[in-house]
């Protein structure tokens, strides 16, 4: 008998990239979507109820009033809760997943399925580390590269250095967000709430936990500039660059938090100062390509996700 697997996700996104990411895990094979609508949108809730695989909640004031008595301010701690509340109710598969939107799971080798039956018997949490996107690039609209980073500390610290010899020495691993990766988690274990890196039962991080080598989870964090930019002063106000987090490089290596790194940048050179950033360690260029190929840290994947959603939700 296959292993089932199922992913949860708080989203507030147009219609379109919440179907191309559902369309892209059901490709994969996932068992079960749950998405909880973090906004209203009738057209993509249409879409998840019609299809048999999918189960989509809409996270209004009544719902937040029923769960706990007013919404959440951060969505940090809204998506944690939803991911909790589907643990909970749901025994539909034998492993679930809490990612984000511009998070898609790509088995470097086998299914996903595969992946998981082959974790040592008693694992209860599966960790599938992320590879971040490039910019552009030769590959076409479909073929996106992406950067991985050696799991090492030390190791990671140099080959950042030698990939981006500018910058290197403030990212952790060359990446914008986060390195921690998402988690797989057995349900059953008992009252367990997901974190957004983690999962904790009683207070205590979930083990025994394994890797998960032949996974990536390619995250579309800054897919163009024209993207980040977008999505930046949010990011730098209440997201992954806001003030109170750690530094990606640690201070006493000389680290800054990524929203100081930034608010730097910009008092001392402005929006040119962020492009040539984003130019160095964001873009595709044929030279950071061969830096990446050198050190064993590009990849590259299909993503034709306009054909998947059409292909899974074709009345949408």
């Amino acid at each position: 008998m296959s292993v089932t697997w199922g992913i949860v996700a708080t989203i507030k996104a147009p219609a379109e990239d919440i179907l191309r990411f559902a369309a892209h895990h059901l490709e994969l094979g996932a068992h079960r979507i749950y998405i909880y609508l973090d906004a209203p949108n009738p057209d993509a809730r249409k879409a998840l109820k019609e299809h048999p695989k999918c189960r989509v909640q809409l996270t209004n004031d009544a719902y937040w009033q029923q769960r706990t008595g007013k919404r959440p301010a951060k969505h940090q701690v809204r998506q944690t809760r939803n991911a909790s509340d589907a643990y909970a109710k749901r025994a539909e598969v034998d492993w679930l997943a809490h990612i984000d939107v511009d998070e898609f799971l790509m088995p470097r080798e086998g299914t996903v399925a595969e992946a998981l039956a082959t974790l040592p018997p008693g694992t209860n949490a599966a960790r599938v580390r992320p590879v971040e996107v490039l910019a552009g690039g030769d590959a076409g609209p479909e073929t996106r590269y992406f950067k991985a980073f050696p799991l090492d500390r030390a190791e990671r610290t140099a080959a950042t250095k030698r990939v981006l010899p500018t910058w290197g020495h403030l990212l952790n691993g060359g990446f914008l967000s986060h390195v921690a990766g998402k988690l797989f988690l057995r349900p059953g274990l008992g009252d367990v709430e997901f974190r957004i890196h983690n999962g904790l039962l009683a207070g205590q991080h979930i083990a025994p936990e394994a890797p998960l080598p032949t996974l990536d989870l390619c995250h579309m964090h800054a897919p163009d500039w024209e993207t980040w930019q977008r999505h930046y002063a949010y990011r730098l106000e209440k997201g992954s660059y806001r003030a109170e987090l750690n530094p990606a490089v640690s201070a006493d290596q000389g680290g800054v938090t990524m929203h100081d790194l930034f608010r730097g940048i910009e008092t001392e050179q402005g929006t040119e100062g962020l492009r040539a950033f984003f130019d160095e360690v964001c873009h595709a260029t044929p030279a950071l390509r061969d830096r990446l190929r050198a050190e064993g840290l590009l990849r590259r994947y299909d993503l034709p996700l306009n054909a998947l959603r059409a292909r899974h939700f074709p009345a949408a």
